[in-house]
């Protein structure tokens, strides 16, 4: 298994929990012999094997990077901001915190649209929802080659939508975690801790421990960053290949296509596009119009420009 390989299990991984969890999203946890089936949401709105808004999202994110495109270029972020726009034309899929921002915005603007993510959070009083670490992955595969310019873009790009710190944080730490294992093929989420620094490192070490001796369904708050982001490493640290992280990740219950792709796209940088059973990849595809086979591409294409030489 090379980098390439690893690259584009980040990409599919994400795309098959996402769209595995979209039949089971806010039911409650499943038992532990309740097969996962990939059978699309019951109803109307999202066929078998087709990814949801987590996956959605981090499409526009992953063309620009193949493109060559600096993702923390101001024309790369308006460009982004009117992708993810043209997407919510359409979409029946949108997280709240997402769709308040979008609702304020005339015009695709990364700027404003940051602007608004800020005033949501005002008015509010929250925007740690996550809506911004489902989305992530694509902008570690984008700084393979530039540890530091990742952790600033991560954060960036968070603060599109979701201006709470922690949103930013867990976009951080995920994205550092799978460009380490891009590179070297080792799992480790707590590389990014540094990035963290201070007393926000040694809160996220200690929410990290907490994960590592529980399964996702203890994270039953899994809207918020904080337990997806356990949920996901939680499911991680008990799975035993890439399957089995993402069918545990889904048996966690609530929102569980987004803790499914934000556990895939970590775990299928272990596991390599290898570790995804051809059945789930056939079928997998969603918008604009792709299929794995495209989502294999554009991380092969992202890797031939940011690998580290």
């Amino acid at each position: 298994m090379d980098v390439t390989d690893r690259a584009v299990g980040v990409l599919l991984g994400c795309a098959t929990g996402d769209a595995l969890g979209a039949a089971y999203e806010f039911q409650p946890p499943l038992a532990p012999d309740v097969p996962v089936e990939m059978r699309g949401e019951r109803g109307t709105r999202f066929a078998p094997g087709e990814w949801t808004d987590d996956t959605a999202m981090s499409v526009p994110l992953a063309q620009a990077a193949a493109a060559g495109r600096d993702l923390l270029a101001r024309d790369t972020l308006d460009w982004v901001v009117g992708e993810w726009m043209r997407w919510a034309e359409t979409s029946s899929d949108i997280g709240a915190q997402t769709k308040n921002v979008f609702a304020r915005l005339r015009e695709p603007d990364a700027k404003a649209a940051a602007a608004a993510g800020r005033e949501v959070h005002e008015l509010t009083g929250r925007s740690g929802g996550n809506g911004s670490v489902m989305r992530t992955a694509p902008v570690a595969l984008a700084f393979l080659d530039d540890e530091r310019g990742l952790a600033e873009a991560a954060r960036t790009i968070s603060r599109l939508t979701h201006f709470d710190p922690d949103a930013g944080d867990a976009c951080v730490l995920w994205c550092l975690a799978i460009r380490h294992t891009v590179l070297t093929g080792q799992l480790d989420v707590r590389v990014g801790l540094g990035a963290l620094g201070g007393e926000a490192a040694e809160r996220w070490s200690l929410l990290l421990d907490d994960a590592e001796g529980k399964q996702p369904s203890d994270f039953q708050r899994n809207g918020w960053v904080v337990e997806a982001l356990q949920g996901a490493w939680s499911a991680i640290c008990a799975g035993v290949d890439l399957v089995d992280v993402l069918e545990r990740a889904v048996r966690g219950g609530n929102d569980t296509d987004t803790v499914a792709a934000i556990a895939g796209s970590l775990a299928g940088a272990a596991y390599g596009a290898g570790g995804i059973p051809t059945q789930w990849r056939d079928i997998v595809h969603g918008w604009p119009g792709l299929t794995a086979d495209d989502l294999a591409d554009l991380a092969a294409r992202i890797v031939s420009r940011h690998a580290v030489r």
